[in-house]
């Protein structure tokens, strides 16, 4: 496989001038017209390789947008010109792709950048940015990566599961599948937890189409990743700022306005930071049935990692488990094992005899097995069955 385009720069850049000329927005079809009407590029077949190719070079990753393309693939890293991964599910796995030269490699990831409306070079050399379709961009380039440059792609796609296709896939037991319709229909404030690619986004969305239809859902995220089965879902989505600096919208400000908005209940798609401050007082506002997910490792870990980002809004430790003991009620846990996606525990928020924010566990699950109940599930079911 090789990364070589299928267009040369001249083609590129006079596709990019007659796009700009015309005011339209740089899609498949005004790609193709620019091509067309450059009068270099005969039949239709050769006319749709470089409609693909000019456009992927143009808005997308360049070589690797035919990776990001594909269905199952979440991530796509770049160590080197011949040190490219993917993973598909199943863990990472070395792909046969030749980006050229180490300057052609930090060539790619600067106009990735740029085309993500940020800068990446000598002088600023990281980005954190996401490009025109979503996808998750972090790049490094030299003096901070020696190799030239390292670019790493995380694929956003939009999760419209549902319960029974979790249970259905092997990710949920069927036994849970009528406590997380009592949970929701209950109004519980849940809280999604797991690692990176555990599935928390595609159970969030299962959870969002048990919301009864009569609901306002408003939907607060980085960027727009739930896709809900659900007719009245209000999707807000973060911006960052640009080249200059300026134009950014928070999740924070996103959570607070959300507020004002009448909404039933309030969706956070990923509490990274500050945001949670907002999130705890919406939930201790009356809008109960929230939803949101963080990233954590263990149910017994969730506590001290809402302190750590509480605390990233000027919140003492006492004040977070008061505000979070009376927001939240259960937590779900997701985890990932031998690429399967599983939900693996059930907790209940709470304080202990000191005060101190914990989650103590409903119960527990792995594929194959069935599913144990613990010390905290009969005070689960007792509040939440269906």
């Amino acid at each position: 496989m090789t990364g070589r385009a299928l267009v040369d720069r001249d083609l590129l850049d006079d596709v990019r001038a007659r796009v700009g000329a015309s005011g339209s927005a740089l899609d498949d079809a005004a790609v193709r017209d620019a091509l067309r009407a450059t009068g270099r590029v005969f039949g239709s077949a050769a006319l749709a390789d470089l409609t693909r190719a000019a456009r992927a070079e143009l808005t997308g990753a360049g070589p690797l947008q035919g990776l990001l393309d594909e269905p199952d693939v979440t991530d796509v890293l770049v160590n080197g010109p011949r040190d490219v991964w993917v993973d598909r599910g199943d863990g990472l796995r070395r792909v046969d792709l030749d980006l050229g030269t180490p300057d052609a490699v930090r060539a790619l990831a600067v106009r990735m950048a740029a085309v993500a409306g940020q800068r990446l070079d000598d002088a600023a050399p990281t980005v954190d940015a996401r490009m025109p379709d979503g996808t998750r961009l972090h790049a490094v380039v030299e003096p901070v990566a020696p190799a030239g440059a390292v670019i790493a792609l995380r694929v956003l796609r939009q999760a419209a599961h549902s319960v029974e296709s979790l249970v259905a896939g092997g990710g949920l037991p069927p036994q849970w599948e009528a406590v997380l319709h009592g949970l929701v229909t209950g109004r519980a404030n849940l809280l999604v937890t797991g690692g990176t690619g555990t599935g928390k986004t595609t159970l969030l969305a299962a959870l969002l189409s048990l919301v009864p239809p009569g609901e306002r859902v408003l939907v607060v995220e980085e960027a727009r990743e739930l896709a809900p089965r659900h007719r009245h879902v209000v999707s807000l989505a973060a911006r960052r700022p640009n080249v200059e600096g300026v134009g950014e919208v928070t999740l924070t400000e996103l959570v607070r306005g959300a507020l004002r908005m009448r909404p039933d209940r309030i969706v956070v798609g990923e509490c990274r930071g500050a945001e949670v401050r907002e999130l705890l007082l919406a939930m201790n506002t009356g809008h109960d049935g929230g939803m949101a997910t963080v990233h954590a490792n263990a149910v017994e870990h969730v506590p001290a990692r809402l302190e750590a980002l509480a605390a990233l809004a000027g919140m003492p430790r006492d004040a977070v488990a008061a505000q979070a003991a009376a927001a939240l009620d259960v937590v779900l846990h997701l985890r990932r094992h031998g690429g399967r996606r599983h939900l693996a525990e059930i907790g209940l928020v709470g304080r202990d005899g000191d005060g101190r924010l914990v989650v103590r566990r409903a119960a527990g699950w792995a594929p194959g097995s069935t599913p144990r109940p613990d010390d905290a599930w009969d005070e689960l079911i007792g509040r939440w069955a269906a």
